[in-house]
């Protein structure tokens, strides 16, 4: 047997107005003047000085605003570091991703993508990455995805929807500010967190799992009943332990693996855009046969907070669109391992899948 060595992310602050520091976090990692820091940030906060003034651009420093509509694509990373390459006269100092899972994604894609030649499509899987990425630091300004601590960046390419999974995949660097989240609508709030409680029934309910994923799946877990079924938590306590959650379940995730709910979600994040966190709830709503207990505490903090789901999303689709998704779901053969053991296929076959996608 051999295991993982697994990297985590070697620095963090977390504090509420721990943002103030970027600039004195990233003056000692600037190379020269011709190497820039640039900016990757979530378009929500275009034209926001609450946010965007504290950064205190120099030299060739840059701000890109990411269009987060959508989830991330291979040829959007590719775009972006052909632009950063024909912007700079040098490999940049550092990449700064500031916004949610999409954005947090993309800075980790193209910090990758600086430093190894090809497409980021050929990339997409397990530990394809040769080359060690530029430095990348995270800010997440929503909570629950955990791409904040994760060694995985999540992208849809031509083919499939898969993460560049790799060691160099992790930031260098992050910060956890609950302040940055304190603007996030409700109903994303509540996709977003329910993407890190899924998470956290994914893993501890997997057949991977061991005691390292555990102790950090059962602290999210724990965190996560609070925030969304306790009533007598603090705004700010409750945007704190959110944070405190994502980081934790992405840590659970690290040495284990997530399920069925990611495998489907990401079948219709694929054909029809859905994005992930409210992708996940859809799917997860119909997942009692496998997760009885996951999924009744699900309804029961869906009833608490009036999140209405989106449903019938699959309803016109065509036989060849069910086929897609199928297709892109059964591809990722960790989620199901983990789910339902060395023997998924048996259990998890074309017709199942077509039968779930039909309740959606």
């Amino acid at each position: 047997m051999t295991y993982k060595n697994f990297p985590m992310v070697p620095r963090v602050i977390f504090g509420r107005g721990s943002f103030n520091q970027i600039n004195d976090v990233l003056a000692p990692k600037r190379k020269n003047i011709n190497a820039p820091f640039v900016f990757l940030i979530d378009d929500a906060f275009k034209g926001n000085p609450w946010l965007t003034s504290r950064i205190q651009l120099a030299y060739d420093d840059k701000i890109i605003f990411i269009p987060t509509k959508e989830e991330p694509k291979t040829e959007q990373v590719d775009a972006l570091v052909e632009d950063i390459i024909v912007q700079s006269k040098e490999r940049p100092s550092g990449i700064i991703g500031i916004g949610g899972g999409t954005t947090l994604d993309m800075a980790k894609a193209v910090a990758i993508m600086l430093t190894n030649s090809g497409e980021a499509k050929d990339y997409q899987g397990w530990d394809l990455v040769k080359n060690q990425a530029i430095y990348h630091v995270g800010i997440p300004t929503i909570s629950g995805t955990g791409a904040e601590v994760s060694r995985t960046t999540v992208l849809t390419g031509p083919e499939k929807k898969l993460g560049i999974n790799s060691d160099y995949t992790p930031f260098d660097q992050v910060i956890l500010d609950s302040e940055l989240t304190k603007d996030v609508p409700k109903n994303q709030w509540f996709y977003t967190g329910m993407d890190c409680y899924i998470h956290c029934v994914e893993s501890l309910t997997g057949t991977y799992l061991n005691e390292f994923s555990k102790s950090y799946g059962e602290k999210a877990f724990e965190l996560c009943k609070q925030i969304f079924l306790d009533d007598t938590l603090s705004k700010t306590d409750a945007q704190e332990k959110l944070m405190m959650a994502s980081w934790h379940g992405g840590m659970s995730i690290a040495y284990s693996q997530v399920g069925v709910a990611h495998a489907l979600s990401y079948g219709l994040a694929f054909l029809l855009g859905v994005k992930h966190g409210i992708g996940n709830c859809i799917v997860f709503n119909h997942l009692e046969e496998f997760y009885p207990e996951g999924v009744a505490l699900f309804k029961k903090m869906k009833e608490k907070h009036k999140i209405e789901l989106p449903e019938g999303i699959c309803a016109n689709l065509s036989e060849d669109e069910f086929n897609t998704m199928i297709k892109v779901a059964l591809g990722l053969e960790p989620l199901w391992e983990n789910a339902l053991g060395k023997n998924w296929k048996t259990i998890a076959t074309p017709e199942k899948l077509r039968s779930l996608y039909e309740k959606m």
